[in-house]
């Protein structure tokens, strides 16, 4: 996928990590394999926290309908066998520039210090720590996240994040493969990853729970306007990065 039209696009490639002495992750690429559970949402703008716009470059803004964002969330889990194995809760935002989708994640938590660490490093990509229950049937998912926050304003054991997700009807036949092309924002730094992932997509019915006490109290009394699962999937992340 062509890079963006701007000067920070025309940067040189790098396949150095912002901290080439990290040995706690994987180099770039990761392969990670699993499930993915995803809603969209629209939320309008004025509700969106700082957080948000402080992880978007110069000149991005969200797409938006009516004066809503589409806010995209999703938890993961990667399973053994791949660079990682970790439960994952993220928020992404997409944002379109020069015709060139982009996709921007201001808030992600993971129950792995590796992944946290190696995002961190490598693609600016702000990952915290939380702690996941996860319960797997033939039909569904159920799955709640905790922080792992000592600062937090609710109790530790009190979710953040519920999810009660049921598989429907395979939405596209055979294997698909989805372009994740991420930029990311932080002081002094920006990095465009293009990523993919390919897996079996089907329809999700998802019911989702925040507390409107936490991180993501913008998202409490929100309903996803659409939800899929992607079964089986195969993740490359960091395979084309640009940072400047």
């Amino acid at each position: 996928m062509a890079s963006e039209s701007s000067s920070a696009d025309n940067s040189i490639h790098s396949p150095e990590p912002r901290h080439p002495s990290k040995s706690s992750y994987p180099p770039e690429p990761w392969y990670l394999g699993g499930t993915l559970l995803v809603s969209s949402f629209l939320v309008p703008i004025m509700e969106l926290p700082p957080s948000f716009a402080a992880a978007l470059p110069p000149r991005r803004s969200p797409v938006t309908i009516g004066g809503r964002a589409i806010v995209g969330v999703g938890f993961a889990n990667y399973s053994h066998g791949g660079a990682l194995h970790y439960d994952e809760f993220l928020v992404a935002v997409p944002s379109v520039r020069a015709g060139r989708l982009r996709y921007t994640i201001p808030q992600i938590w993971v129950d792995s210090a590796a992944s946290r660490q190696g995002a961190r490093d490598l693609w600016a990509i702000p990952k915290q720590l939380a702690t996941f229950n996860r319960t797997v049937s033939p039909s569904g998912v159920f799955t709640t996240m905790t922080l792992n926050d000592p600062t937090a304003t609710i109790p530790g054991d009190q979710p953040v994040a519920t999810l009660t997700a049921r598989f429907g009807r395979t939405r596209v036949p055979g294997m698909r493969k989805m372009a994740l092309p991420i930029v990311q924002a932080e002081p002094g730094r920006r990095v465009l990853s293009h990523n993919f992932l390919i897996g079996r997509m089907t329809t999700l019915s998802a019911t989702w729970t925040f507390s409107p006490e936490s991180p993501l109290a913008y998202l409490a009394g929100h309903k996803p306007f659409a939800s899929f699962a992607v079964r089986d999937a195969a993740v490359v992340f960091g395979m084309d990065v640009k940072r400047s």
